[in-house]
């Protein structure tokens, strides 16, 4: 019934606009148009208002999850609210319509405006060389894979074809690595969700190339052997690549290149608040050490001049011949970064360490109030996310899948669940740093709920959720086979 009132809104005579009659002769249609594709009965279509079509595009609208909304816990994402003043800055009319064809003459403000930016990262992140062009995280990634392979292939070194990667680290890593042609070597974790030391020790070879690491980790940890892994793998004549896409835990506080990262890509719609979710768009710039700068794509843009009464200009430089080269057309996803510049620039050093200082608290205060109702895998203090575990309930009959689903009855969207695969039952939650101290207690107020709910009457969560416009689907089969039409069946003629 609740289905039918959403989308069956059709009645019949109901008219939303008034066509005048066709003023082509039906002789000339019908030569214009093949018989076969002629329809024979009139298309079944729904008959409505305006007034109809408003409010059922109003209604489903406001059936949408977003940040704007709602309270989106989605560890390892970083769905936190964007400011809309770094929009307005974006959508100002002397960058938006700008052309990426203009000769550098005409674009002096954007050149330069990206050229500062990238010293920004490269402050925050100590690292001498940043790529703008990768369009989201994993984007980066294939590009730091491209240049580890052609950093070694200049070295003779052509034999490198392994990448280690923890069995804590994001799922995007081993992907980006296969599709460069290495082969991935998984490294487990100690006990205490880390690094384990000895086994990255037997792991090494001269068949190395690199390794991948997540720091914080995507259990939410921070690997504070990060400088005793990089010295193992430069020891051993390989790379170490960083995924930053933890980095709102760390902002103005360590820097990756101080503990001997070799690349480190950024999700700027991640930390740097550019908006997150949806398709995109996203951006990943790559920082690198000072031995794999020349294999940075081209172009770059190198500024010039500031001699005598001659200003300073910027402009595209092509001359690096060890570049892998472009891997974007034009030069990266301008717009998200002019959001991310504006963001940097508003908080400053000081905004920044409140950043990583409030993303850190806001996870610790959640953990610690949700500890006693699901199991807690590791026991350490984490960064600015963690991982819970459902097996308790799960001994219950019920899945972190069923607890996932009860959420959306009181009105909160579910945390990552399954991830990171280390972890059983595994229910992974970010706040971030732009909730309240409110939403954060009335998120686990509804957590501890549902733990209360689970030991009282576990077949009514199963049956979750009840509230929600439509109930539990087969997500595999709506995965693949959506079913996004309207209602009626389709016409067979």
């Amino acid at each position: 019934m609740q289905e039918k009132l959403i989308f069956e809104v059709s009645s019949p005579g109901r008219r939303c606009i008034s066509l005048p009659p066709c003023d082509v002769p039906r002789k000339s249609l019908e030569k214009m148009l093949p018989p076969q594709f002629r329809r024979k009965t009139p298309a079944r279509l729904p008959e409505v208002s305006e007034l109809d079509v408003v409010r059922h595009f109003t209604r489903l609208s406001q059936l949408n999850y977003s940040v704007d909304t709602h309270f989106y816990p989605l560890g390892s994402c970083t769905m936190k609210y964007n400011p809309r003043i770094h929009e307005e800055v974006a959508g100002q009319e002397g960058l938006s319509r700008l052309h990426p064809y203009q000769p550098p003459e005409q674009i002096q403000g954007m050149l330069e405006l990206l050229y500062h930016f990238s010293g920004l990262l490269k402050e925050v992140c100590g690292l001498p060389e940043f790529s703008l062009q990768p369009a989201a995280g994993a984007h980066g990634e294939l590009l730091g894979m491209m240049i580890v392979r052609t950093y070694h292939q200049k070295r003779g070194e052509g034999g490198r074809k392994k990448i280690i990667i923890p069995d804590s680290a994001h799922g995007t890593n081993p992907a980006s690595a296969a599709l460069c042609g290495f082969e991935v070597v998984e490294v487990k974790s100690n006990g205490n969700g880390l690094v384990d030391l000895e086994a990255l020790r037997k792991a090494m070879s001269p068949e190395v190339a690199a390794m991948m690491i997540t720091n914080p980790n995507t259990l939410g940890l921070f690997e504070k052997d990060i400088i005793d892994i990089c010295n193992i793998l430069h020891e051993a004549g390989g790379l170490v690549y960083c995924d930053g896409a933890n980095m709102n835990a760390m902002l103005g506080r360590v820097r990756p290149g101080d503990m001997g990262v070799d690349l480190l890509h950024l999700n700027l719609h991640k930390t740097f608040t550019a908006p997150h979710g949806g398709g995109g768009p996203g951006s990943g710039p790559l920082g690198v050490s000072k031995a794999l700068r020349p294999f940075l794509p081209v172009p770059r843009i190198k500024a010039v001049g500031a001699t005598g009464r001659s200003p300073l200009q910027y402009v595209w430089d092509y001359d690096y011949p060890d570049s892998v080269g472009r891997i974007k057309a034009f030069y990266g996803h301008i717009g998200v970064i002019i959001k991310a510049y504006a963001y940097i620039l508003s908080l400053g050093r000081k905004g920044l360490l409140k950043v990583s200082e409030a993303a850190v608290l806001n996870a610790n205060f959640l953990r610690q109030r949700l500890s006693g109702h699901y199991d807690l895998p590791y026991t350490a203090g984490c960064m600015h996310e963690f991982v819970l575990s459902g097996r308790r309930q799960k001994k219950q009959g019920v899945t972190t899948l069923d607890i996932a689903k009860r959420l959306l009855d009181y009105g909160f969207y579910a945390p990552t669940i399954y991830f990171p695969l280390i972890v059983e039952e595994a229910l992974m939650i970010e706040p971030t740093e732009t909730e309240g101290k409110q939403t954060l207690e009335d998120f686990a107020e509804v957590m501890i709920k549902i733990a209360r709910e689970i030991e009282i009457s576990p077949k009514m969560v199963k049956g979750a959720p009840y509230n929600t416009p439509v109930r539990r689907l087969d997500e595999v089969k709506a995965a693949k086979q959506p079913d996004l039409r309207w209602s009626f069946p389709v016409d067979s003629e």
